[in-house]
Formats: structure tokens, C-alpha cells, sequence
């Protein structure tokens, strides 16, 4: 199913699937029993413009520590949940917006019923998350290895085991660090699942590798109508997960809002610091909730050409600057004063 065509999911006062936005999630990385350290997280995050965020949930006191994280944070907060079923319990009823589970590794199917159970009563969305590293062996024997088939038909069983049990309130993920076998996996169950799915390259990478990986799958993905929200899985900082998220989607069309700065790559005719220049406006403009389009062009000669598609931009010289707006000079700016006078028009910027 194309993600507008998706049952509608309600985590924590967030819906997703239907006709709502694609979400941007992530997952901290502080000790889960550390409330104090994982709600600072949260808290940073949330400004960054995280929408949903997941936690570990590997012991009793993690769980326990759930409520407390709750009453200090503004967005819904879902337990990652893995072997122990009884952490899933608890978890729910300690305040739990959603649960990720993968059935597969919870124990018995009197296990998951539990799990399930709970889940209803407290009317908590369960997230199926099935990864290409944790495939049983007997699907693994049946397609030979890990393969995009093998992966979705791991998914389809664990739904419906759980449908099975007389519940329907769930997300569905599966992820592979192979980008190409991800999409592939994608594309084949939007055909059979008519569930919101969560989409991501799992274990991507660093900030560099994983950013890219991220932007080619999700981009691919999300182009074609797949997914309902999203987590760019970093190891770094999981506030990148969220600049790198909004990015593919507002260069997707799929969000807008948010200054867009574009810049051209230097050359021998850069007589400033541009690359400097270009990472202090991007940084500066992050803040500003304006939804226009900033050039920063390294030089006079095509700077006005090049920018002319933007809303407003600047262009080196030697020693000073061009300030231009929809492709025309305003006034020449001394160099060190560049980025004072953007900012100035930014912020007193009337349409």
C-alpha cells in the first residue's frame, strides 16, 4: 500500500499512516535507568525537530524509569523492547506510547499473547520489528540466506500472529543494513501490508557513510510512496539523525518550511571563505523559520546569475561582498560583515 492508503496509527497523540505527515523518529543513547541524562537528550532532540523518540528498555528499572521520562518531555516516547517479554509489560504500564517488539525473539507465542493483551488493554500501538539479522534459520534455509523475500515473509508471520490474537493497533519495520535489499524488501511488502511502515538503513554507519546510505535507501523508498516515519540510523550524535531526516524529506517534497541554503562548491575565483562562510549561514539559518531559499556564491562574476533562483543570497568578492535578491544586486557588503548583514535581512524578512 502507498503510505496515504495506510490504517491510521495513533502513537501517544501523533497519527501516522493515512493522509497525516511522515514522522521523524530517533533513539537515545543514554542509559535508559539515567532519567536525567535521557530526558536532556529527549529535550535536545525535540528542538532539533524529532517527533517521536525510542528508548531501550533492557531492564526492570528502565521500564520503571519510563514514567518519570514521560512527565518531562512533549513528544510520544516508545519502548524498545527485546527478549523479555515482561519488560513489555511493564513498559506499557508504565506509560509506554508504543512498543517495538520482534515476536520472534519475545519466546512463546503464550509470551507474545501477553504482550499483546496488555498492549490492548492499555490501547498501546505495537511496533513488528523485524531486522535482517535476527531471520529464523528455517527461512534462512528456505531462501538461501538473508534476502529481501526472506525478510518480509519473517514480517507477514509475526502480523499476523498478532492479528491472529485479535489485535490490529500496529506499525510494521524492517530494516537491512543492505540499501538496495531494504529497498527491495520495501517495495514488496507495501504490497501485502496494509499497516503504517517505519522506515530506515539500519546499522548505516557513521555521520558520513550512514548519511548517505540513509539519503540513497530512504530516498529511493519514500519517492516511490513507501513510509509513514522515519529514523536516518547514525552512529553520532541522534540530533544529526534528526537535520539529516528533515532534509531528505524537504528534498523529497514531502516536508516543507525551513530555509533551504544552497552553495556553489568553490573554485580557483573564491577570494573568501566560503566553506566557512557557507557552514556559518547554514548553522544561523537553522533557527530562523522562514521558507525560502539562501544562496552563498564564492564569487561576483556568476554569483548573481546562480543565485538568481534563490530568495535571497551573497557573493564573495575580494574584500567584501554582494547582498542579492531574486537574481539582483542590492548593495556591496564589506566581507566580515557578510553574515551579520544576511542574518539582519533574514530575520526582518517580509515576503
Amino acid at each position: 500500500m502507498l503510505r496515504e492508503e495506510t490504517k491510521v496509527i495513533d502513537i501517544g497523540g501523533v497519527k501516522i499512516g493515512g493522509k497525516y505527515p511522515i514522522a521523524i523518529q530517533s533513539m537515545t543513547n543514554t542509559k535508559t535507568e539515567d532519567v536525567q541524562a535521557t530526558v536532556e537528550q529527549i529535550l535536545k532532540l525535540e528542538a532539533a525537530g524529532c517527533e517521536i523518540i525510542r528508548c531501550t528498555v533492557p531492564t526492570m528499572e528502565a521500564a520503571e524509569a519510563l514514567r518519570e521520562i514521560k512527565k518531562q518531555i512533549h513528544i510520544p516516547l516508545v519502548a524498545d523492547i527485546h527478549f523479555d517479554y515482561r519488560l513489555a509489560i511493564a513498559a506499557i504500564e508504565n506509560g509506554a506510547d508504543k512498543i517495538r517488539i520482534n515476536p520472534g525473539n519475545i519466546g512463546s507465542e503464550d509470551r507474545v499473547k501477553a504482550v499483546v493483551d496488555k498492549a490492548k488493554e492499555y490501547g498501546v500501538p505495537i511496533r513488528v520489528g523485524v531486522n535482517s539479522g535476527s531471520l529464523e534459520k528455517p527461512l534462512l534455509e528456505k531462501y538461501g540466506g538473508v534476502t529481501a523475500e526472506a525478510i518480509v515473509e519473517s514480517a507477514l508471520d509475526k502480523v499476523h500472529m498478532i492479528e491472529n490474537m485479535g489485535y490490529d493497533n500496529l506499525v510494521v519495520s524492517i530494516k537491512s543494513s543492505d540499501v538496495l535489499m531494504c529497498v527491495r524488501a520495501h517495495e514488496l511488502i507495501a504490497k501485502e501490508c496494509p499497516y503504517p511502515l517505519h522506515v530506515g538503513i539500519t546499522e548505516s554507519g557513521t555521520v558520513y557513510s550512514g548519511n548517505v546510505k540513509s539519503s540513497v535507501g530512504l530516498g529511493i523508498i519514500l519517492h516511490e510512496g513507501i513510509g509513514n516515519t522515519i529514523r536516518v540510523s547514525l552512529t553520532g550524535d541522534p540530533v544529526e539523525e534528526i537535520r539529516t531526516a528533515k532534509l531528505i524529506l524537504k528534498t523529497l517534497g514531502l516536508r516543507k518550511g525551513g530555509i533551504e541554503v544552497v552553495s556553489c562548491p568553490t573554485c580557483g575565483r573564491t577570494k573568501i571563505d566560503l566553506i566557512g562562510l557557507a557552514n556559518e549561514v547554514e548553522k544561523m539559518a537553522a533557527d530562523i523559520p522562514l521558507d525560502i531559499k539562501v544562496a552563498v556564491m564564492g564569487c561576483v562574476v556568476n554569483g548573481p546569475g546562480e543565485a538568481r533562483e534563490a530568495d535571497i543570497g551573497i557573493a564573495g568578492g575580494i574584500g567584501e561582498g554582494l547582498l542579492i535578491k531574486k537574481g539582483e544586486v542590492i548593495r556591496k557588503v564589506k566581507e566580515e560583515e557578510l553574515l551579520d548583514t544576511l542574518r539582519q535581512e533574514l530575520l526582518n524578512w517580509k515576503e
